[in-house]
């Protein structure tokens, strides 16, 4: 297991992140974190660390520089700038598309709450970059016009007590152009007894098994080149 931290420019201003690339591996998934997470967020490194013994590569990084994340934690400006994160998910993957050790490989995304909204837009942005995408209790809706242009197979997991949020991924799947998504349209997946963070037993393990199964057959299987 290759694991190191990199920098990635992001319109001159550089974002700390951990590469860990499985040997032999041919997937890397970039994770665009939400609500003022980052590359430490428990849950999010928690996913990683599963999908890495799955043999699926991973790079989490920040989406804010320091100076953001502390205005962030006090204003809770930063983490609503759908706007800013997509951009700066954009660029990682264009650093990922590039980057040596990074470059062969196909490559998915796992958005969580906002980020989930940023996923999307840099798949509909990056549609030949991006082949498939994984929404943990993720707000797509916020992603809005952009919904109708992503191509990526899109897997959206929510918790069954997460209603308000149930609703939301619902009203975004029907905005998707299903056909273009894969043969199935995009996937909404209810884990029963979760709540918005996953903290109840078994449920983060859920989106776990849900994502690698995802990620394996779009990123691994290559039938992401067939739908």
């Amino acid at each position: 297991m290759n694991r190191q931290e990199v920098l990635i420019d992001a319109a001159g201003e550089q974002l700390e992140g951990f590469l860990t690339l499985p040997a032999t591996t041919c997937s890397l998934v970039l994770f665009a974190h939400g609500s003022g997470s980052s590359r430490f967020s428990p849950r999010n490194n928690a996913v990683a660390a599963e999908l890495n013994r799955a043999g699926i590569g991973t790079l989490l990084f920040d989406l804010l520089t320091a100076d953001e994340h502390r205005v962030d934690e006090i204003t809770r400006e930063y983490r609503f700038d759908i706007e800013l994160l997509a951009r700066r998910l954009i660029a990682a993957l264009d650093w990922a598309v590039v980057y040596k050790e990074s470059a062969p490989l196909n490559i998915g995304l796992f958005g969580s709450s906002t980020g989930a909204a940023a996923a999307l837009i840099a798949a509909a942005a990056r549609p030949h970059a991006v082949k498939a995408v994984v929404s943990r209790g993720g707000r797509p809706d916020l992603a809005d016009t952009a919904l109708p242009l992503v191509r990526a197979p899109t897997l959206l997991v929510v918790g069954g007590e997460d209603y308000q949020v149930i609703e939301l991924n619902r009203r975004a799947a029907a905005k998707m152009d299903w056909l273009s998504c894969n043969a199935e349209g995009p996937k909404l997946e209810i884990v029963p007894g979760a709540t918005h963070l996953f903290e109840e037993p078994g449920t983060l393990e859920e989106v776990v098994r849900l994502a690698i199964g995802w990620f394996q057959r779009y990123l691994i299987d290559d039938r992401s080149e067939t739908v």
